[in-house]
Formats: structure tokens, C-alpha cells, sequence
């Protein structure tokens, strides 16, 4: 078994990482700096190579638990906890929004206001942005939360949120679980 120490320094993921950037790491070599260290047994590359396969790669690990990740030898409280941490920096990183209003010009900015939040979720949901005169998002709300495959809104239920915001126009949209493309209404 070859641990970390025995790796030149030059390629260990650290050094990797500062001589050539994140982008050039693999995920295992991203998930070993995360983890710090290995076991007595095993290298911090092997426990991450296979924390990675047990979650088939990034898919299903950005939904693991502290049961999950635990549920591995190797990974004890500490090191799930950094990685669960790590997988909420990212999440909230991607739904980032700056403080400034955001406007839609086109049906594009639109779906990419809502996309990256919509593409990872299990059930259908219906989401209404509304806008105001100059076209800015004043609110978000998601009016239904559906099951794998469908997804019943009533009119009712957006019209009175657009009422009571004076929204002057509004955008639904509604993603597919099942992997088909976002629609934008």
C-alpha cells in the first residue's frame, strides 16, 4: 500500500493544488484534501477513491447523510462532518444571489435564475418568480412541491402571491426529475 508520505511531494493533491490550480484536480485528489488524512491502513487517496465509487462519484454524494458517509470505514464524525460542510459551502455558493435586483431580459435568464437550484431535486417542483415593471425578480416562491412525475397547480395559488407582491408580471417554471430538460412558461 503506498500512503501519502510516500508519493513525491510534487504530486500529492496539496501541492497539486497550489502548483496547478482546483480545476486540475480530480474529484478523489479535491475529496483527499477535504479528508486530511487516511487511516493506519490505508492512504487519504484510497479512502477518498472509495468514499467516491461507494457514492458512485459527485451524483450521489452531494445527497449523502452522517449515517452514510460514517457508514464507511474510515470516515469517522470528524471527517463526515467536513465533508457535509463542504457540500453546503457549494450548495450555497451556487445559489448565490448578490444583493442587487436581478433581471430577466430573456427566457434565458429566467431558467438560469432557477436552474441550478431545480436540476438536483427528486420531486416536481412549481416555481413562480415575479417580476416588477422593470422585469426584476422581487420575489421567489415555490407554490408546489409534486411527486416524481407530476406536478397540479392551480391558477389561484400564483395569481394571489402576484397579487400581494403588485407583481407586474410573472414567470413559472418546473423542473423534470426524471432528467428531461428545465421548461420555462
Amino acid at each position: 500500500m503506498i500512503m501519502i508520505k510516500d508519493v513525491p511531494v510534487e504530486e500529492r493533491p496539496r501541492e497539486r493544488l497550489l502548483r496547478l490550480g482546483t480545476a486540475n484536480l480530480s474529484n478523489q485528489e479535491l475529496l483527499a484534501i477535504l479528508l486530511g488524512s487516511g487511516t493506519k491502513k490505508e492512504s487519504v487517496m484510497s479512502l477518498a477513491n472509495r468514499v467516491i465509487i461507494h457514492f458512485e462519484g459527485l451524483k450521489l454524494l452531494k445527497d449523502a447523510t452522517i449515517e452514510e458517509l460514517t457508514a464507511i470505514k474510515g470516515i469517522g464524525n470528524a471527517k463526515g462532518v467536513v465533508i457535509l460542510a463542504a457540500i453546503e459551502l457549494g450548495k450555497r455558493m451556487n445559489h448565490y444571489r448578490p444583493n442587487e435586483p436581478y433581471t430577466i431580459r430573456s427566457p434565458e435568464d429566467g431558467a438560469d435564475y432557477v436552474m441550478e437550484e431545480m436540476r438536483s431535486l427528486n420531486q416536481e417542483h412549481f416555481v413562480a418568480l415575479f417580476l416588477n415593471t422593470k422585469n426584476q425578480i422581487i420575489h421567489r416562491q415555490t407554490i408546489f412541491i409534486g411527486s416524481l412525475n407530476a406536478s397540479i397547480v392551480h391558477p389561484r395559488e400564483v395569481y394571489r402571491e402576484a397579487v400581494k407582491r403588485s407583481a407586474a408580471s410573472i414567470i413559472v417554471a418546473h423542473n423534470h426529475p426524471s432528467g428531461d430538460p428545465l421548461t420555462i412558461v
